[in-house]
């Protein structure tokens, strides 16, 4: 027990320093997300902006820039959880393989994964619910929390499986930027007249902005909705650990035992059976001759 305790606490914190030596992944957790809420705030209209939620079928009508601010502290949590993720599987490839080769578990080096992508999510879903509570109080911000954090986790699993299997950095930076737009444009009630239309249920961050939506203009529960996000979770975390695994197999052909050499001798199964002797074995015709 005590060994694999070792084996992932060493993986958990080659993972944390992998995503704390990611500068530009920082400053967009402390700047970006503060930033988009302040210049959303400012520069929203702050009239009321009538949708219907879909989880709940209640018409709300919150201010145009909160709403926004929702939509955009949601756009902003995915987009770092996604990137961080991405760069530290595409980064870290190479390392991961030469791990499994040398004998590292690859459960524990999942779990390390899962535990840093956790705790990084974690984080940024709580900083982000503080900067939109600085701007105006949410009705459940520990729901709002929650929301963010499912979100989070999902784009995060979805960079894992990006960067198993995109060759490219530029690719799945582009990738995930274009998921994470088209995501939540189609769900903003100010930009888009059909974000309550059923096809926005197919979208990775449904269960999340319907339950952050309810969160924050709402005293509706919000269960159907982390439901949902908790289903997307759960499949791009099997997808992440599919692809990861099969990223870290080893591509060597598998090693085949020589063959044993049956006994030869006297007591042989061949020499009781009267099985001719081989060529060359036994007296000479000469040496016969000479007797």
């Amino acid at each position: 027990m005590r060994r694999h305790w070792s084996l992932f606490t060493t993986a958990s914190r080659y993972a944390l320093v992998g995503h704390t030596r990611n500068r530009f992944a920082m400053l967009l957790v402390v700047v970006y997300i503060p930033l988009w809420i302040a210049l959303a705030c400012m520069t929203i209209p702050g009239g009321p902006a009538p949708f219907r939620l879909r989880a709940t079928g209640e018409i709300l009508s919150p201010p145009g820039n909160h709403l926004t601010q929702i939509t955009g502290a949601l756009n902003a949590v995915t987009l770092i959880a996604g990137f961080m993720m991405f760069v530290a599987t595409f980064t870290g490839g190479a390392f991961d393989r030469r791990l499994t080769m040398a004998g590292y578990p690859r459960y524990h080096l999942v779990l390390a994964k899962l535990s840093a992508l956790t705790l990084v999510c974690a984080a940024v879903a709580v900083y982000a619910t503080a900067a939109v509570g600085l701007a105006w109080p949410t009705r459940q911000p520990l729901v709002l929390t929650a929301a963010l954090f499912f979100a989070a986790m999902t784009y995060g699993a979805l960079g894992v499986v990006l960067g198993s299997v995109l060759r490219r950095e530029v690719e799945g930076m582009f990738a995930i930027l274009m998921i994470s737009i088209l995501d939540s444009a189609l769900q903003n009630p100010l930009s888009s007249s059909g974000s309550d239309s059923a096809l926005v249920c197919f979208l990775p961050t449904y269960g999340a902005v319907q339950a952050s939506m309810s969160a924050a203009f709402s005293g509706a529960s919000a269960a159907q909705g982390l439901a949902i996000q908790s289903l997307w979770l759960v499949g791009t975390a099997s997808a992440g650990f599919l692809v990861f695994r099969r990223r870290t197999r080893n591509a060597l052909p598998p090693q085949r035992t020589p063959p044993v050499p049956a006994p030869s001798g006297p007591g042989t199964a061949g020499g009781a059976h009267g099985t001719a002797p081989p060529v060359g074995y036994g007296p000479s015709a000469e040496s016969v001759q000479r007797r």
